[in-house]
């Protein structure tokens, strides 16, 4: 397989194997006008398998989102060809719309223009809280 390097642009490495459609889709990179590349399931020393994302466009990513769903990934932003910024994500401290409350009795059920905002109270979890109801996050 042959996907071609980028001149100006963003990769998003180091994926879990399998959460690379997940990204794809809460960044919404399918409403980009320019070519992006999913690679699934790639060989990797360090992970054993590994998602990678390529974007041909110099854009915005929201971090919170990426750290959320994929806390070992690193992005790289790629400059005229080479490689001139490393960032590694890390578990936000706060999502705000990014995961939803799903407590029926929470405020945001009844008053639906709060923003959801969910605070880390466990990092070592992974434990994510509503910070009006105080419910546990859930996986999707």
């Amino acid at each position: 397989m042959n996907i071609d390097s980028i001149k100006n642009g963003i990769v998003i490495d180091h994926i879990e194997a399998g959460k690379g459609m997940e990204i794809y889709s809460l960044l919404h990179l399918d409403l980009l006008d320019c070519p992006v590349a999913i690679i699934k399931n790639v060989t990797s020393r360090k992970m054993g398998k590994k998602d990678i994302i390529k974007i041909d466009a110099e854009i915005n990513l929201d971090m919170d989102i990426l750290g959320y769903v994929a806390p070992e990934a690193t992005v790289d932003i790629i400059k005229n060809g080479e490689l001139c910024e490393k960032k590694k994500m890390t578990l936000p401290e706060k999502l705000t719309d990014v995961i939803f409350c799903k407590n029926p009795r929470c405020i945001t059920t009844t008053e639906q223009e709060l923003p959801h905002i969910f605070n880390l109270t466990n990092k070592a979890e992974k434990v994510y809280r509503c910070a009006y109801c105080e419910s546990r996050a859930t996986e999707n």
